[in-house]
């Protein structure tokens, strides 16, 4: 990649380091690095462009990417269901590319762990995590940006979670775009934060640190039956034209139940804890203080309970 910036992962599952190919790359540098590029970036990060963006890939023109898409990004296609014309090769069975963007894993393919000490990935993501909020923390924004108050937007609220774990699961627009439930519990209250639509791709947070806590996110507090009290914050991104809740709030929830999506573009999910409570796999806190995001399959343990 060029001005000599890589995205490195390391895949868990495959036990390797790889390097990230990043979807529009080229813009989010333009929009980022380059001074005409940041001229426009409140038009680029307004909710209007990402709204109006979101909606030409609801266009059963927008469909004619899929195959494209599949083969660059070598998306296994197979281990997901079919979209609307069921009567279709996969590849074609969708009525548009939003539709592929949402789509569902076959029955089987994802497994969240059983043990109750165990908490499951709620993302098929990239992983950063962090055994204390502090105000030092720098990866990957700077310092007091990760402040859960800053991130939850009520000073109330947040004081629940200062100086507990935290964890970041950012998802590329090649990935699974549902989001789940890491444990047993029930909602306590849900709300919305007003904000931008900013990249959350790293290309776009080495320019710009405050991403997290300007863009548009929703705020979820759970109480979980072995992890405590958590602030699950879904955060929208550019193009992101929609964070959906597909799961009735008003009910109890099991450990791996959909909680909701993203429509079309890359999202992050983050989760703060209480202190003491939990704290994150050890293979992710290694990977993160080397500046590695770990790539982690949905269900796949990312915290033990303390």
């Amino acid at each position: 990649m060029s001005q000599g910036f890589e995205i490195q992962i390391f895949n868990r599952r495959e036990n390797r380091m790889d390097i990230e190919k990043v979807y529009g790359d080229g813009m989010v540098k333009f929009a980022y690095g380059n001074p005409i590029g940041r001229l426009l970036g409140p038009l680029i990060a307004s909710k209007m462009f990402s709204q109006m963006y979101g909606k030409s890939q609801d266009s059963i023109k927008s469909a004619q990417k899929v195959a494209p898409f599949l083969k660059n990004f070598n998306i296994q296609i197979d281990q997901y269901q079919k979209g609307s014309f069921t009567e279709n090769p996969i590849e074609t069975s969708y009525k548009s590319f939003n539709e592929f963007f949402i789509r569902e894993f076959q029955e089987g393919q994802r497994t969240f762990t059983k043990n109750d000490d165990e908490m499951g990935a709620f993302a098929e993501a990239r992983y950063f995590g962090h055994e204390c909020m502090s105000d030092d923390l720098n990866i990957p924004v700077k310092g007091s940006m990760l402040r859960a108050v800053d991130l939850i937007g009520d000073d109330e609220l947040a004081k629940d979670f200062i100086g507990g774990p935290l964890m970041i699961a950012r998802l590329c627009p090649v990935d699974y775009h549902r989001y789940h439930y890491p444990d047993d519990g029930k909602t306590l209250q849900a709300f919305s934060v007003p904000g931008d639509l900013h990249s959350v791709n790293p290309l776009a947070l080495k320019f710009r640190q405050d991403i997290f806590i300007k863009n548009d996110r929703r705020v979820s507090i759970l109480e979980t039956e072995h992890f405590g009290k958590l602030a699950y914050i879904e955060v929208g991104a550019t193009c992101v034209g929609k964070i959906v809740q597909s799961f009735d709030e008003s009910k109890p929830f099991k450990k791996g139940d959909e909680k909701g999506y993203f429509l079309f573009g890359g999202s992050t999910v983050v989760l703060c804890g209480e202190k003491g409570k939990w704290s994150p796999s050890e293979d992710m806190l290694a990977n993160t203080l080397a500046g590695i995001e770990t790539y982690i399959q949905l269900g796949d343990v990312v915290a033990q309970a303390s």
